[in-house]
């Protein structure tokens, strides 16, 4: 079955200094949402931002926000991020001894929610929690700062799509890491049906709207 493809702009490397006015250009370019990361410190090296960005983005689009937590015991925030009005909300497998109680949790409060895989953690470990995601999200960088090398996880992407093919899962399936024209296509074609996209839209040369659309075109270009 077809998937309609999303593109969510990673705001990491947006300019914070004009942040409404560049989530109003990528809304205005075709994006489809916009990607929140939210770092710790802790499980990853970066430190980034909290309630109040999300906050931020709300009153600056009408988009969905897809906020991805990459902090230890996520559990004890689900709710300010609801609050602040996150509609999706991915958690890591990796910091979730009860990851089936937090998925259910993030669903009570309103939002989709999702799983994220760090590029070292196989597919196999979301196997038992599959019907509770939304979303499942590949890393394809070591996650904790923009502009990492994309690693090639075709085969993790190419599982899960597998998996939802089988009726195991409806997820959506998204790839987050150094994601560009250069390599969306290979990424669509194993499976995937949301880019997360960093330095390729918001620190293209040429600016936000032709970063985006040059993604999106080398996407189109896939064959049916």
């Amino acid at each position: 079955m077809a998937r309609t493809l999303t593109i969510s702009p990673s705001i990491l490397s947006a300019d914070f200094t004009r942040l409404g006015d560049q989530l109003r250009e990528a809304e205005d370019a075709g994006a489809d949402w916009f990607h929140i990361d939210v770092m710790d410190g802790h499980f990853v090296p970066n430190l980034t931002m909290g309630p109040f960005i999300v906050e931020a983005c709300r009153r600056a689009t009408r988009l969905p926000l897809d906020v991805h937590l990459m902090i230890e015991a996520p559990e004890h925030l689900l709710r300010p991020f609801a609050d602040a009005g996150a509609d999706w909300l991915t958690v890591h497998q990796e910091t979730c001894p009860h990851l089936h109680r937090t998925l259910e949790t993030i669903r009570s409060l309103g939002m989709k929610a999702g799983a994220s895989l760090n590029p070292g953690t196989p597919a196999a470990t979301l196997s038992d929690v599959l019907p509770g995601c939304d979303l499942i999200l590949v890393m394809t960088v070591d996650p904790g700062y923009s502009g990492g090398k994309y690693i090639p996880l075709l085969d993790k992407i190419r599982t899960l799509s597998a998996w939802r093919d089988q009726g195991r899962t409806g997820a959506r399936i998204a790839v987050d890491g150094g994601v560009s024209p250069a390599n969306a296509r290979e990424i669509v074609q194993a499976g995937a049906d949301v880019l997360i996209a960093a330095s390729a839209i918001f620190k293209h040369p040429e600016g936000i709207r032709t970063g985006l659309q040059s993604l999106r075109a080398s996407v189109d270009r896939i064959p049916a």
